[in-house]
């Protein structure tokens, strides 16, 4: 049987837990209303984020970068490749590797819109210092590194 101290660590986790859940739901929520006025859905653009802070990449990492199947990368750049954001481009070095860029519409629209989906995250985390912030990230990694 536990101890009480241990089930009060126990139960504090849970409460965690429940805590950091309503946490990312609210930013997930506030982050997706922020893109759906531009008529993106979260994944794409997740990969409009991706290719606008690192440049072209190919198509097999980009689902590895932003944890989303493989599958699902083909079909979401085919997406953006229809609203004119994206294009593919073959390696010269290795047929088997497709990049993903941005077009020139494609960076203008984050340029236009980064600044402001940005703004309304870090407004969000407003109440916590600098410092805060720098120790909430390490503890978090503490948590999600944890083996």
């Amino acid at each position: 049987m536990m101890e009480k101290n241990e089930r009060q660590d126990v139960e504090l986790s849970l409460k965690l837990f429940v805590v950091l859940s309503r946490v990312y739901r609210k930013l997930t929520d506030l982050s997706n209303k922020s893109i759906a006025q531009y008529k993106l859905n979260p994944t794409e653009f997740a990969v409009l984020e991706l290719l606008f802070h690192k440049g072209k990449q190919p198509l097999q990492l980009i689902g590895e970068k932003i944890l989303i199947a493989s599958g699902s990368i083909t079909y979401v750049v085919d997406k953006l490749e229809q609203k004119g954001l994206v294009n593919r481009q073959q390696c010269l070095s290795d047929r088997r590797v497709i990049y993903a860029q941005l077009t020139d519409d494609g960076v203008n629209l984050m340029k236009e819109i980064f600044p402001s989906h940005e703004l309304i995250l870090h407004e969000q985390m407003s109440d916590l210092t600098t410092e805060e912030k720098s120790f909430l990230i390490h503890l978090l990694k503490k948590i999600g590194f944890h083996e």
